[in-house]
């Protein structure tokens, strides 16, 4: 699957490369974010996706624990696939981010 998505009102590429159960996504960031990129602190990795059946159900739970910080204030649509998918991401224990991702 590739996409292109906006960024800080530009363009970049996403692509989701697929081999049975396991997804590898890449983003090309638009070109004035490179620099960005490229200072970056956190690593090359930028979060770990896990794959659910309900997107809006494990928010809710997620949301309901209380202790947990959720970065979006809902899950997010993105155009991407053949019905879109949404998505949330969190902070987990040691400040790393773990995105929830169901594909519609």
């Amino acid at each position: 699957m590739r996409s292109p998505f906006t960024h800080e009102g530009e363009t970049g590429t996403c692509v989701m490369m697929q081999l049975d159960d396991i997804i590898i996504e890449l983003y090309q960031m638009p070109s004035r974010q490179l620099g960005e990129i490229r200072t970056r602190k956190n690593g090359h990795i930028d979060h770990i996706a896990f794959d659910v059946d309900n997107i809006d159900t494990v928010f809710e739970t997620l949301k309901a624990d209380g202790d947990i910080k959720i970065l979006e204030d809902n899950p997010v649509f993105l155009p991407f696939w053949k019905n879109g998918c949404k998505y949330f991401n969190i902070q987990g224990p040691d400040r790393e981010i773990l995105e929830f991702n169901q594909i519609l």
